[in-house]
C-alpha cells in the first residue's frame, strides 16, 4: 500500500456493510459449500423449538453449529457434550452479526476409538450396579405360548427368525417394528420393550420370551444397543429376553444386560424354541424305553406268580380229602349215637334200681314228726308245772321281800349323802362362782385370756356375764369384772 492510497481520493473501492456482509458471505458459502468438521462437542443445548446449538472445539479453535430440528431425526447419533465426532454440513454466514456457523446435516462419532472409551465407561457404570450378575438373570421359557420380536421390519432378520421357528417348532410371533439404527432408534427399542411388559398390554397377547435382534453392521450402526436408556429397559424387563444384535463376532452391551446372548438371528429362535422333531423322536423313545420296561415287570411279576403258585397246595385235593374226611365221620357219629343212647338208658335203669320207693320216704318223715310232737307237748307240760309251784313259792316268801328292799333303801341314803356333800351346787352354796367362756368352757386361769372377752359367771342362785379388763390393771385390783 502506497501513500496515495491512503489519500481521501485514492483508487481503494469503496463498500457498504452490507456489500461486504454479502461478498464474505458469498465467499464463504461458496469456498466452504460442503465440508466435514472434526471437533469436540460442547456447549450443547436444546430448545422447544427442536433445533440444537453447539459449538465444535480442538485445541486451535471454536466453530459454533447448528442441527436444524428437520435434520435431527437424520443425523445418525445423539450428539452429547464431550464427545468427539465429525460433522458434515455447510458454512453458513449471519450477515447482520458478521458471523458465521456450520450448518450440520450429519454426525458421527471420530474413529472407534471414541466409541470405544464412550461404550466402556456406561459397561463399568453399569457392571457396578449390578445390571450384568448372573443371579438377576431370568430362565427361559421351555416352550413359549407366544414369542415377541423387537426388530425392523425390514431386513432379513425378521424373516430368518421367524422362518427358523416354523421350522423348529411353530409358536405365535408378536413383531413390533422400529428403527435398529439412527437417530432416535434407542428410544424407538427401549419402548418396545417397555411396551410388551406394560400393564396396559392385553394379558392375552403378553410373550413368554421376547428376542431383539439386529443384522451385522459397523460398530456405530450397533451404538443403539450401547445406549444406556435401552439397556435399563431391558434390564427392568419382567419378561426373559434373548439378544440377538449383529454377527457372532459382534459384542454390544445389551449381550451382557440381557438374560441370553445369541450370536445371530437364527441362533437366537433356535434358542427359543425346541426342535420338534427331536422331540417326537425323544417322546418315541422315551415310550420305547417305558414299554420295555413296563413289559419287563409284567414279565418278572408273572414269574413270581408262577412261583408263588408252584409252592401253593393243590386246592382240589385238599377239599376232596376234607370231604372224605366229612363223610367218615358222618357215618361213625350214625353208628355212635344208638349206642350213647342205649348206654345211658342202661345207667339210669340201674340208677333207679338203687334209689328207695318214695313210701320209705314218706314213713321215715312220718316218724320223725311225731316223736317232735311228743317232745313238744311233754315240755309244755313240765314248763306249766313249773310257773304252778313258782307262784306258790312266791305267796310263801313275800315278809322276806320287804325286809331286804329296806335295807337296800337305807344303803342307798347313805351314797346319796356323801355324792351331795360333793356336789357343784353345793360349792356354790358356800359362797363361790363358776367362771366360764363363751362356749361354755371352764376357765381356771387369768393369763392368756384377751381383753374385753366374754366370760359367764355361775352362782347358786344363776348366772351372770361380764367381760375381761387387762391384766394387772387397776380395776382388776379393786375387784371389778365388768359385770
Amino acid at each position: 500500500m502506497s501513500e496515495n492510497d491512503e489519500t481521501p481520493g485514492g483508487n481503494l473501492p469503496e463498500y457498504s456493510v452490507s456489500e461486504i456482509s454479502g461478498a464474505i458471505k458469498r465467499t464463504l458459502e461458496g469456498r466452504f459449500g460442503r465440508v466435514r468438521v472434526r471437533g469436540e462437542i460442547t456447549e450443547l443445548k436444546r430448545y422447544p423449538s427442536g433445533h440444537v446449538y453447539l459449538s465444535l472445539k480442538d485445541t486451535g479453535g471454536k466453530i459454533a453449529g447448528v442441527i436444524w430440528r428437520g435434520a435431527v431425526s437424520r443425523l445418525g447419533m445423539v450428539p452429547e457434550n464431550g464427545v468427539e465426532v465429525i460433522a458434515t454440513g455447510r458454512v453458513s454466514a449471519y450477515g447482520d452479526r458478521s458471523s458465521y456457523q456450520l450448518v450440520i446435516e450429519r454426525m458421527s462419532f471420530a474413529g472407534e476409538g471414541a466409541l470405544l472409551a464412550r461404550i466402556e465407561r456406561l459397561r463399568q457404570k453399569l457392571l457396578a450396579e449390578g445390571l450384568f450378575d448372573a443371579e438377576r438373570k431370568k430362565a427361559l421359557p421351555f416352550l413359549p405360548r407366544c414369542i415377541g420380536l423387537v426388530t425392523s421390519s425390514r431386513g432379513a432378520v425378521l424373516h430368518d427368525i421367524v422362518t427358523t421357528l416354523s421350522r423348529r417348532f411353530p409358536r405365535p410371533v408378536l413383531v413390533w417394528p422400529v428403527a435398529v439404527q439412527g437417530e432416535g432408534a434407542a428410544s424407538q427399542i427401549a419402548a418396545a420393550i417397555t411396551g410388551f411388559s406394560a400393564p396396559g398390554f392385553p394379558e392375552a397377547l403378553r410373550p413368554d420370551l421376547l428376542i431383539v435382534a439386529r443384522g451385522g453392521g459397523s460398530l456405530e450402526d450397533l451404538m443403539a444397543f450401547n445406549e444406556e436408556q435401552v439397556l435399563r429397559a431391558v434390564a427392568a424387563c419382567p419378561i426373559p429376553l434373548i439378544s440377538a444384535v449383529g454377527h457372532e463376532t459382534d459384542t454390544t452391551l445389551i449381550d451382557f444386560v440381557s438374560d441370553r446372548r445369541a450370536p445371530t438371528p437364527t441362533a437366537a429362535a433356535e434358542l427359543a424354541v425346541p426342535l420338534r422333531s427331536e422331540m417326537v423322536a425323544d417322546l418315541a423313545h422315551r415310550a420305547a424305553r417305558l414299554a420295555g420296561a413296563l413289559s419287563s415287570q409284567l414279565q418278572r411279576a408273572r414269574a413270581g406268580l408262577d412261583q408263588v403258585s408252584a409252592r401253593l397246595p393243590d386246592l382240589p385235593a385238599l377239599l376232596e380229602t376234607a370231604r372224605f374226611r366229612l363223610d367218615e365221620r358222618g357215618d361213625r357219629l350214625e353208628l355212635a349215637l344208638p349206642m350213647v343212647a342205649s348206654h345211658a338208658r342202661q345207667r339210669l335203669m340201674a340208677v333207679e334200681g338203687r334209689m328207695p320207693s318214695v313210701a320209705y320216704f314218706l314213713g321215715q318223715k312220718r316218724s320223725r314228726l311225731q316223736l317232735a310232737g311228743a317232745a313238744l307237748t311233754g315240755g309244755m307240760r313240765h314248763r306249766m308245772q313249773q310257773e304252778r309251784a313258782g307262784f306258790v313259792h312266791a305267796r310263801l316268801g313275800t315278809e322276806t321281800l320287804t325286809a331286804r328292799i329296806g335295807l337296800d333303801r337305807a344303803r342307798l341314803t347313805g351314797i346319796a349323802g356323801r355324792l351331795e356333800a360333793v356336789s357343784p351346787e353345793a360349792v356354790l352354796a358356800r359362797g363361790y362362782a363358776l367362771v366360764q367362756d363363751g362356749r361354755g368352757r371352764p376357765v381356771t386361769t387369768a393369763s392368756g385370756r384377751p381383753r374385753g372377752g366374754t366370760i359367764s359367771l355361775r352362782f347358786a342362785d344363776g348366772t351372770r356375764s361380764g367381760r375381761l379388763d387387762p391384766l394387772g390393771s387397776d380395776k382388776e385390783e379393786q375387784g371389778d369384772l365388768g359385770l
